[in-house]
């Protein structure tokens, strides 16, 4: 599976921005599209994922109740909303495929481009 990722910006605290992960084919029900971020300096760090099977996303805590993912199987669409944006966001976002249900780098066996999101405060 090919990734591409989308959407990124310079934007002021508080802000919202919506980042576009399109796969280049569908993938299995029991996959997940997950969306990571690395800030300079730091290791990447789960942000959020999507399986079909459920329809349920899932969160790092340090996202929860501002960060949303949702996706659209029939395009093999995935998107991250960013709401209320802090100076902690900034961070390059990457989107990212597994076979399984996981908040772990490594689990993940194909991964996009990344796109670069910068909070200004």
């Amino acid at each position: 599976v090919q990734l591409q990722a989308s959407g990124g910006g310079l934007v002021q605290a508080g802000a919202s921005l919506r980042l576009s992960c399109v796969a280049s084919e569908q993938w299995f029900n029991t996959h997940t599209l997950g969306w990571f971020r690395q800030a300079p300096g730091k290791e990447r760090e789960f942000v959020g994922g999507l399986t079909w099977t459920g329809g349920l996303p899932y969160y790092a805590d340090s996202v929860k109740g501002r960060f949303t993912v949702s996706g659209d199987k029939a395009k093999n669409t995935v998107w991250l909303q960013l709401n209320n944006l802090q100076s902690e966001d900034t961070a390059v976002y990457y989107c990212a495929h597994s076979k399984a249900t996981s908040m772990i780098s490594q689990t993940y066996d194909s991964w996009g481009q990344g796109t670069q999101v910068t909070v200004s405060s």
